[in-house]
């Protein structure tokens, strides 16, 4: 009986042994992520917000993200203690301001993270009711903010202005005091679009003429920190005279208007998703990707496209992501960071346009796919172009083509150069504003529907490489639609150069494998660890209670 009992104690001690030694080892089923770290912009802050809203409840992703200001961002990733930056300029290896140089020990790369304009959020009254439609030369918005226009009724701002009889009130310029990509993109503008007014003004601060991260605090200005501090500023009662420069998203969050900006066809644009991915159709890229600055962006040509819809602000920040591991950076976060841009280069630019910024088109996220494969640990992220569900390209467009700046609409009349101006609203106010000046008016509503055809930026088709594959007819395709957390929204049929979606970005569920399968046979070890001891005592043991060839 002893020998027996022996016996199934030791077959049941290898079978539970077995069941646990199988079990911690098996992966989940659902895709797990180590938590990672950025820091950085605020220009971009608000769709890096809500996108990683979106994944912590989707997937579980944690992704923590400080909105320090770029300049920040760029220096706590050189200092190794975050695993990724996001900002609007590349390091300054050789500062136009005179500041340090800034040289990375790690290896880096960068990718397009969003794209939006550069906006000019005010708080204006006229007779106690607020303007909404104020539009502005570039040449009076650097003067504005150089400090050689100083009120609202200055005789250049009334020459933008026909419909409105500007009032005598001193302008309060909000600018940033923290260093700012946001600060950088405006004073690279204004150095390349009015360089003697700037080099001047920056002569008089102390400063070099090229860009600067650092603005320049000058008699009459308010310095403030972040977006949230500069918008925070103008949308107070106190801010009444003041404006600021700002990503529009801000704008429409605060519920103020913007000033249409006079571009180079003689139009005042408002800075929309479809106006900027006009404009940055003119961008040249660098698709070197042998350079370190891969993807950086060259913006002369946004400043004077030539179409008649493009907002001259307009540009796009960059992730700066590890490529090697480094610092705080572990390949088990890289899983994590790839998943997340993959996510965010897709999915996530459905959201673009409502919260204030314009969705990338297919060739940055095609070239943002390529730095996902230099991240280590990266290797699972969704690369596939026909796995994107991005609102800018359909399956068979090519890599030059943005779907959004095709079907952007043509600008009013009222919007143009001349005696009238529209009276709709802008950004986040939409009441129109009452001609109080000269002119007949007019209604934005009015843009005549339709783009120009233009599809190509100077430098950029082929970054990246490649087209989404075609995968049937052309005419009308029966698509559904999804919203930014992959659900479907609608089921319709779409006529060709409209924005059809490829299917929803999902997520590590790969269904049953292997994994499922030994998962099963470790339960079946675990159930006859319990089931045979017993069941062998009662084969063995004898009619009468003896076991089989045992003698008491």
């Amino acid at each position: 009986m002893t020998k027996w009992r022996s016996i199934a104690a030791r077959i049941a001690g290898v079978m539970g042994v077995t069941a646990l030694a199988l079990v911690p080892a098996l992966p989940a089923h659902a895709a797990t992520y180590e938590p990672i770290t950025g820091s950085g912009s605020t220009w971009s802050q608000n769709a890096l917000d809500q996108w990683r809203a979106n994944v912590k409840a989707n997937y579980g992703m944690t992704v923590n993200y400080s909105g320090t200001g770029s300049t920040a961002g760029r220096q706590e990733f050189i200092l190794g203690t975050v695993d990724f930056a996001v900002s609007e300029i590349p390091f300054q290896a050789k500062p136009e301001d005179g500041s340090v140089p800034e040289n990375p020990g790690r290896g880096y790369a960068y990718a397009p993270i969003v794209a939006g304009g550069t906006s000019f959020m005010y708080n204006l009254k006229i007779g106690g009711k607020q303007v909404t439609n104020l539009r502005l030369s570039g040449e009076v918005i650097t003067k504005i903010f150089t400090g050689k226009i100083t009120n609202w009724n200055d005789a250049a701002i009334q020459a933008d202005n026909p419909g409105l009889a500007m009032p005598n009130k001193k302008i309060t310029p909000v600018i940033r005091s923290d260093g700012s990509g946001t600060t950088a993109q405006f004073t690279l503008w204004m150095s390349k679009q009015y360089p003697t007014l700037w080099s001047e003004f920056a002569s008089s601060m102390g400063r070099g003429a090229g860009l600067t991260s650092q603005y320049p605090l000058f008699t009459g200005a308010k310095g403030q920190s972040g977006s949230n501090g500069v918008a925070g500023y103008v949308s107070q009662t106190y801010g009444e005279g003041a404006i600021t420069y700002v990503e529009y998203s801000y704008a429409l969050k605060s519920g103020f208007p913007v000033a249409k900006v006079l571009n180079s066809s003689g139009y005042y644009i408002e800075p929309t998703a479809e106006s900027v991915a006009v404009a940055l159709l003119s961008a040249t890229i660098n698709t070197d990707s042998s350079s370190t600055d891969y993807l950086t962006q060259i913006l002369d040509g946004v400043y004077n496209s030539g179409d008649a819809r493009a907002y001259p602000l307009s540009s796009y920040s960059y992730m700066i992501v590890p490529t090697e591991v480094t610092g705080v950076f572990t390949a088990a976060k890289g899983n994590t960071l790839g998943t997340f841009m993959s996510y965010f280069l897709c999915e996530g630019q459905q959201q673009a346009a409502s919260l204030g910024y314009s969705p990338l088109p297919m060739n940055l996220v095609l070239a943002g796919f390529d730095q996902i494969k230099r991240i280590p640990g990266a290797e699972s992220a969704n690369v596939d172009p026909n796995n994107c569900n991005n609102p800018t390209f359909k399956a068979g467009d090519s890599a030059s083509t943005n779907q959004l700046a095709k079907t952007a609409p043509q600008p009013a009349a009222c919007d143009k150069v001349g005696p009238d101006q529209c009276t709709t609203g802008t950004a986040g106010a939409l009441t129109s504003t009452a001609i109080t000046g000269s002119g007949n008016g007019g209604s934005s509503s009015n843009a005549v529907a339709g783009g120009s055809g233009s599809t190509s930026a100077s430098s950029s088709a082929g970054a990246g490489g490649g087209t989404a594959a075609a995968t049937g007819a052309t005419d009308v395709t029966a698509v559904a639609a999804y919203d930014e957390n992959g659900n479907v929204i609608a089921g319709a049929a779409t006529a060709a150069g409209g924005a059809v979606f490829a299917s929803p970005f999902t997520v590590g569920d790969g269904g049953w494998g292997w994994q499922q399968s030994t998962m099963l046979a470790a339960v079946g070890f675990l159930l006859l660890a319990v089931i045979a001891p017993p069941t062998l005592m009662r084969v063995f043991r004898r009619p009468g209670g003896e076991s089989k060839g045992v003698t008491r």
